[in-house]
């Protein structure tokens, strides 16, 4: 910036014109040369010029610099305050708004309607309730509070206070509004107050609605949770913009109603990364991860990039459906892409490594972290936990202590389900004891819960027992199942039917709990009371939970039933769930039928085991992939008895490494042998 000519009046001209001049072709060293032009030319004093120099300093944020020009100047006038203020409120200083408010008025320079509003709203911010009503007095007693700016800093400012029938009264006595005014009072009501129906009711009012009051609107019935409403209005919309598209998007994401999803998605006129974010989370919560990939490799098409929401979604969706290769495929992309992980992939690739059974993997990339969080490292133990790793994932957690990470309760959920795993009671004990003298955390439910298996687990049902009863919560599903559990593997009758009692009052609907006490009876020889369970249960209307178990193959997810028959080489499993049935006859496998519940033949019972969902995946497994890969499935139930010793030999039989994920915990099958070491 270099004057055209000298001499003063021309440089004063020049730093006039530049002062004119639109905030965004501005930056710190130009403003600096406009300074020396400024004490060159004495236009220092002039308030219209350190005025216009203030709105640029407040367009960068520089309200420091602006501050030290405003207070070299000897008189002042209105506007230079009112810039000033302004410019402080614009940049989130209410402090600063009200100190120069202060001076304004202790340098006898009477605040206007203009320099009002600013100094309300700072009260908003900080909040100066007393000060925010002093600030109302003051415009009623000049008269001004029948301004359209005033009034509606007024009607934020009581909103903020939580003051709604100031907020109504200040809205009411306005005798003009504007479009501003209207979207405060609609944004209290959607906002502050969480009255959808009044918001409704302003809303028929308004006489000119522009795109934000619609959205506003409609985002209220959003967050309300009223989707039927918040489509409704998006429908009567005159206009819609990429952001009232995207509101209704992550509303159909959150409610599962994925088919709309995806209709509405393909109606949109365009789409930013926000909107394929929605619809790929939206299919990863579905569990529709084939779908999610389709979209992924879309959006690449499209050259637009993902970011790190869409890459940790993706890694989630590999994680809950075992797709160890799709994920390894992501951890590649992510790779070309970063040259090093922040926490956030970081972690969602630990996670997926776990939660896919390959845990020297989640160790590397934990390993290569440049930095990790509370959250990263429970995902490790936890990880190591779910994969029968116990001392590893208690190693895992001696290491994030030496490292002075504080441990969440995440973190001690994982450290506890590690010694579930393991059995070990004494080192349980000490950090469920311990865990809120040392970490100062509270214990949970869920930690409750973890140390009634663990006691349960090693035969100490009377224990388990009293810390149920002694919990400062009222117990849940998950501490009593633990506590039936534990009475079903040591064969305690009596206490079971207290456990299943209690369960029953907590208004039970998953069969499953009624399944093993019914295996509790029949165990004990107590076939009337089987069929009082299975009677209860349909009074109920409960059935027991369909088995689904997955598995990967060449990136496609395969999903299967008990009996499934849909799948496209149907035939073939069946041929090799033959295959398996003899190969396990020959090495002398007896069919556990005992917790089958059927009143059928013994051989039928056995016969239904052969068609459990995990065994028809590990035959699609066994026909579908090379000898040389390891075969996971994921099962959304917990893996029963005879599918566990079918597993061990399978894999001894077939030299084939199977790993297969079920409710609680992973089963690693290698050479006749599952790493749980059949305790779980």
């Amino acid at each position: 910036m270099n004057a055209p000519c000298s001499g003063l009046w021309q440089q004063k001209h020049f730093a006039l014109s530049l002062l004119k001049s639109p905030n965004k072709l501005f930056t710190l060293n130009h403003l600096k040369s406009l300074h020396v032009y400024l004490l060159r030319t004495d236009l220092h004093h002039s308030s219209f010029a350190v005025g216009n120099f203030i709105t640029h300093c407040a367009s960068l944020g520089l309200m420091s610099y602006a501050a030290q020009l405003f207070d070299q100047m000897s008189e002042p006038n209105s506007f230079a305050w009112n810039t000033l203020i302004r410019g402080f409120q614009q940049n989130h200083a209410p402090k600063y708004t009200l100190y120069y408010f202060d001076q304004m008025r202790a340098n006898n320079v009477q605040p206007d309607r203009f320099t009002y509003p600013f100094a309300i709203r700072a009260c908003s911010g900080l909040p100066e309730f007393a000060k925010g009503v002093s600030l109302h007095g003051q415009v009623v007693k000049i008269g001004v509070n029948f301004d359209v700016f005033v009034g509606t800093s007024l009607v934020d400012f009581y909103t903020a206070m939580g003051d709604l029938n100031m907020t109504k009264r200040v809205f009411e006595e306005l005798p003009e509004k504007d479009e501003v005014t209207w979207y405060a009072m609609l944004s209290s009501y959607v906002n502050k107050f969480n009255d959808m129906g009044k918001a409704r009711d302003l809303f028929e009012k308004i006489p000119c609605k522009d795109l934000v009051i619609w959205h506003t609107l409609i985002l209220g019935y959003v967050k309300a949770g009223d989707l039927e409403l918040a489509k409704k209005y998006f429908d009567e919309a005159p206009v819609k913009d990429l952001l009232m598209y995207n509101t209704i998007l992550g509303c159909l994401a959150k409610n599962g109603e994925v088919e709309c999803l995806l209709r509405l998605f393909h109606e949109m006129p365009c789409r930013d990364l926000v909107s394929w974010n929605t619809v790929i989370g939206g299919l990863v919560r579905d569990g529709r991860i084939n779908e999610a990939m389709r979209f992924f490799y879309e959006m690449e098409s499209v050259n637009l990039s993902p970011d790190d929401v869409t890459l940790a979604g993706l890694l989630s969706a590999c994680a809950q459906a075992g797709a160890l290769v799709t994920g390894k495929w992501l951890h590649s992309y992510i790779d070309r892409r970063c040259s090093e992980l922040n926490a956030m992939i970081g972690t969602a690739l630990v996670d997926m490594y776990c939660k896919c059974g390959d845990l020297g993997s989640a160790a590397d990339v934990f390993n290569k972290m440049s930095e990790r969080d509370v959250v990263a490292w429970s995902a490790m133990i936890m990880g190591s936990s779910m994969n029968g790793q116990s001392r590893t994932a208690l190693n895992f957690f001696y290491r994030m202590k030496d490292e002075s990470e504080r441990p969440n309760d995440a973190t001690i959920l994982g450290v506890l389900c590690a010694c579930v795993h393991a059995g070990l009671v004494d080192e349980g004990k000490k950090c469920f004891y311990g865990m809120s003298e040392e970490f100062g955390l509270t214990p949970k439910l869920e930690h409750y819960g973890c140390m009634v298996d663990l006691l349960g687990r090693a035969g100490l049902l009377d224990e388990a027992y009293s810390l149920i009863q002694s919990m400062p919560y009222e117990p849940h599903t998950g501490a009593w199942g633990a506590l039936l559990g534990a009475c079903k593997i040591h064969g305690n009758v009596e206490l079971a039917e207290n456990a299943i009692e209690h369960l029953i009052q907590l208004d039970l609907e998953d069969g499953g709990y009624l399944t093993i006490m019914s295996n509790i009876y029949a165990n004990a020889g107590r076939w009337e009371d089987v069929s009082k369970v299975r009677k209860l249960m349909k009074e109920k209307g409960i059935g027991k939970s369909r088995g689904i178990s997955s598995i990967e193959v060449n990136g496609v997810i395969h999903e299967f039933g008990v009996q499934e028959k849909k799948h496209p080489q149907a035939r073939e499993i069946y041929d090799m769930i033959d295959e398996i049935y003899r190969r396990l006859k020959r090495a002398g496998h007896v069919a556990s039928t005992r917790e089958v519940f059927f009143d059928v033949e013994e051989e039928e019972k056995e016969k239904a085991l052969f068609f459990h969902s995990e065994k028809m995946a590990v035959a699609f497994g066994l026909i579908a992939t090379d000898k040389t890969t390891i075969i996971r499935v994921v099962k959304n139930l917990r893996i029963c008895p005879d599918c566990h010793a079918a597993m061990k030999l399978i894999s001894g039989s077939f030299k084939r490494e199977i790993v297969i994920r079920d409710r609680h915990r992973f089963h690693h099958f290698k050479n006749g042998v599952c790493s749980c070491r059949d305790y779980w």
